[in-house]
C-alpha cells in the first residue's frame, strides 16, 4: 500500500474527470476546489440532485462520479443504478459518499453498480486516493473502511438474499471470488494463492465475463449472493 492509500497494484491514473453529485453547495464547492487543485484531476460538472447527476453523467461521461447517497428528487442509489445501466456511461465509475453510522446502503449501492465507498469524515488525502483507485478500474473494496461498512451492514437488516448461480465457475475461480469478497487486493490474492498478479488478473477477467459483472465491486456482490461470504467472514 502506498502512502496515499492507493494499493500497490493500481497503476497511476491519467487525467481523472470527476463529476460531483452533492446537494450541499458548500461541500460541493469545497470538493471542486480540492479536485481542481490536484494535479491529474479536474471537476467536469456539479449536480445538486440525483436526476441532475444522471443527466450530467450522460453529457460529460466522467471517469468518476462522486455520489452522495441522500440527494433530492432521486437518491444516490437510484441515480447510481441509472448511470451504471446506461451504455453511454460504460467507462464511468461511481464512488458513493456515506455517513457510515446512519446509512445502511452498502449492499444496495453495490448492486446498483457502485465501485466503492467513502465515509464523509474522510481526509482530503483519503478522498483523492479513493478517486484514483476507482478511476484506475479497481474497486475501493480492499481498504479496511469498506470491510467495516460491509460487515456492519451484514450485522444489521439485510434484504432477502438473491441466490447467485456459481455453477459455471471453476474451483480456482471460486477461491478467487471468495477472497475478492473478503476484500483482498490483487497483490494479496497472488500472495495468498501463490500465483502471479497476472494470473490473478486473468482469473478476475474470466469471473467478470462468466458472472456478467461490471467490475470488481460486482464480484463482491456475487460472492455474497452465491453464499461464499457470510457476516462472520466480513468482520475484521
Amino acid at each position: 500500500m502506498s502512502r496515499d492509500g492507493v494499493p500497490d497494484d493500481v497503476p497511476p491514473a491519467a487525467q481523472v474527470r470527476v463529476l460531483l453529485a452533492e446537494d450541499q453547495v458548500l461541500v460541493r464547492d469545497s470538493l471542486k476546489v480540492l479536485i481542481n487543485a490536484t494535479p491529474g484531476m479536474t471537476a467536469v460538472g456539479e449536480a445538486g440532485t440525483g436526476a441532475e447527476a444522471v443527466r450530467l453523467a450522460r453529457l460529460q461521461r466522467p471517469d468518476v462520479v462522486l455520489m452522495d447517497v441522500r440527494m433530492p428528487d432521486m437518491d444516490g442509489i437510484e441515480a447510481t443504478r441509472r448511470i451504471c445501466a446506461d451504455p453511454v456511461n460504460a467507462g464511468t465509475r461511481v464512488l458513493i459518499l456515506t455517513t457510515f453510522d446512519q446509512d445502511d446502503y452498502v449492499y444496495a449501492s453495490l448492486r446498483a453498480g457502485a465501485s466503492g465507498f467513502l465515509i464523509k469524515s474522510a481526509t482530503a488525502t483519503e478522498l483523492l486516493a479513493a478517486i484514483r483507485v476507482v478511476a484506475s478500474g479497481e474497486a475501493l473494496l480492499a481498504p479496511t473502511v469498506t470491510r467495516r461498512l460491509i460487515a456492519d451492514f451484514l450485522r444489521g437488516a439485510q434484504p432477502a438474499p438473491v441466490i447467485r448461480d456459481l455453477s459455471d465457475i471453476t474451483p480456482r475461480e471460486r477461491e478467487v471470488l471468495t477472497l475478492i469478497g473478503r476484500g483482498l487486493s490483487n497483490t494479496e490474492l497472488a500472495e495468498h494463492l501463490h500465483l502471479t498478479v497476472g494470473t490473478v488478473k486473468t482469473h478476475i477477467s474470466r469471473l467478470l465475463a462468466k458472472l456478467h459483472a461490471r467490475d470488481r465491486a460486482q464480484l463482491v456482490v456475487a460472492a455474497y449472493e452465491g453464499g461464499l461470504i457470510t457476516s462472520t467472514d466480513g468482520r475484521r
